[in-house]
């Protein structure tokens, strides 16, 4: 029974990864960028969700870190973007930001990122279920808004006056 899963497993991440590399080489001649490789992040890597490299080459944590549940091909179409994104900006600063969501918009509207949609290789290949969990990295990304904005408004004086 085991090896049974683990042959399921490899053939679920060899599919999930196939089908990212064509998704990357749409993204990739879209915005016409230089991707050496893009592979699997190693499984004992647990502190992100991707990786790019200074050759040109990306890899993408396939699986959740604590669960080991596969990850939500919209998540990892969105980890896909974010690093593709560094191949033109090797940081994080405005421009990267700028850059990673007019590549995030385009692969939403060619249809490669559906936020809510979860890729299971059961079924057809370009069908998907749905799937009510949010993308670990915006969740975060959110959070740390909140908690920014939260304590900027808690820093500014409090005006009163007739006007508001």
């Amino acid at each position: 029974m085991e090896g049974g899963r683990r042959k399921r497993s490899a053939a679920e991440a060899a599919a999930l990864l196939e089908r990212l590399r064509v998704d990357a080489g749409v993204l990739v001649r879209r915005f016409d960028l230089s991707l050496r490789s893009l592979d699997a992040e190693l499984p004992r890597v647990r502190r992100r969700y991707g990786v790019c490299y200074s050759d040109g080459s990306i890899r993408i944590r396939l699986r959740h870190a604590s669960t080991g549940q596969p990850l939500k091909y919209s998540s990892l179409v969105n980890t896909l973007c974010h690093e593709l994104a560094h191949l033109r900006h090797f940081n994080h600063g405005p421009r990267f930001r700028a850059f990673y969501e007019r590549i995030l918009e385009f692969a939403r509207a060619e249809g490669i990122y559906r936020p809510g949609l979860a890729f299971d290789p059961d079924l057809e290949p370009g069908w998907e279920t749905p799937v009510e969990v949010p993308h670990p990295m915006r969740a975060a990304s959110v959070a740390k808004r909140r908690r920014g904005a939260a304590d900027r408004a808690a820093s500014k004086p409090v005006q009163l006056g007739l006007f508001g």
